[in-house]
């Protein structure tokens, strides 16, 4: 998948609104780091692991789970082992992080973490329907991808269910934006989308739309362009028939504008719609 992440940089510590930085926080974005009251307190790479495991369970789950799924290589004996290790450490660290009994483990309730906090935007900005508050698209802008220098198996299907649901709310932004006639915010609700994931054609359309409906068709068809250009190049297909139709009536009767791009590699590119029909793979 081709994806732009944001530049890397100083955390930003986005907060619900109302809350401060005092008490204790998960941040998985941009990398693992627990603070304290705003001071970072330091783990081990194994207690990182357990705290992060849990804290996306958003439950308590089964000790024998969370020690089968992160030492998947070692007997269930030596795998329980290594988890009791571990929350001893989390114990001598005096913060109360996680909440254990003999056979569940959970995170304290009273942790914040940063992932839950993006996801309850997300999923309220997608449920939305009273008028958008300002600043909407800055609270979904992504703050970097969740623990990029980790693959274990749970975390990169964590991390594929958040970018989904941020690409989701970022579109029905920019979607809600156009129809309150707040044609700027909602272009930048989905240029974000568009940077987020560039082979993701209902983003384009989403900016599109924008930019028709302010009146703007030249921007329109410019992004038009960009959209077909980046999915004839990495995908070897054409934007579906339903986006060509909704631009082509803004062409002045210039099919080249719609037409599929040839360029020696790609030739007769199939639509998206197409592809899925025929069951075609993306080229590697």
């Amino acid at each position: 998948t081709l994806s732009m992440s944001r530049p890397s940089g100083p955390r930003l510590h986005q907060s619900c609104e109302g809350q401060t930085r005092t008490g204790l926080r998960v941040e998985l974005l941009q990398g693992f780091e627990l603070t304290n009251r705003g001071q970072p307190v330091r783990l081990q790479l194994s207690a990182q692991r357990v705290v992060a495991f849990v804290a996306l369970q958003r439950r308590a789950v089964e000790r024998l789970y969370v020690a089968g799924r992160l030492w998947p290589d070692s007997s269930e004996r030596h795998a329980s082992a290594s988890l009791r290790t571990v929350l001893w450490r989390l114990r001598q660290t005096n913060v109360p992080i996680v909440d254990a009994n003999s056979t569940r483990i959970g995170l304290n309730g009273a942790v914040h973490v940063d992932v839950h906090e993006i996801a309850a935007r997300a999923e309220a900005a997608i449920t939305n329907s009273s008028a958008t508050p300002p600043g909407s698209c800055r609270l979904l802008l992504p703050a970097g991808e969740l623990l990029a220098d980790w693959y274990d198996d749970w975390v990169v299907i964590e991390r594929e269910r958040i970018r989904h649901l941020q690409l989701r709310a970022l579109e029905t932004l920019c979607r809600q934006l156009t129809a309150e006639g707040r044609y700027a915010e909602a272009v930048e609700a989905g240029d974000a989308a568009v940077s987020a994931e560039p082979l993701r054609e209902s983003a384009h359309r989403a900016v599109i739309e924008a930019f028709l409906a302010e009146g703007n068709t030249s921007d329109a068809l410019r992004q038009y362009g960009v959209c077909r250009e980046v999915l004839a190049r990495h995908l070897g297909l054409a934007p579906s028939e339903s986006l060509q139709q909704i631009v082509g009536r803004y062409t002045s009767g210039d099919a080249s504008v719609t037409q599929p791009i040839n360029d020696g590699a790609i030739s007769a590119t199939p639509t998206i719609c197409e592809s899925e029909a025929r069951g075609l793979d993306a080229p590697a």
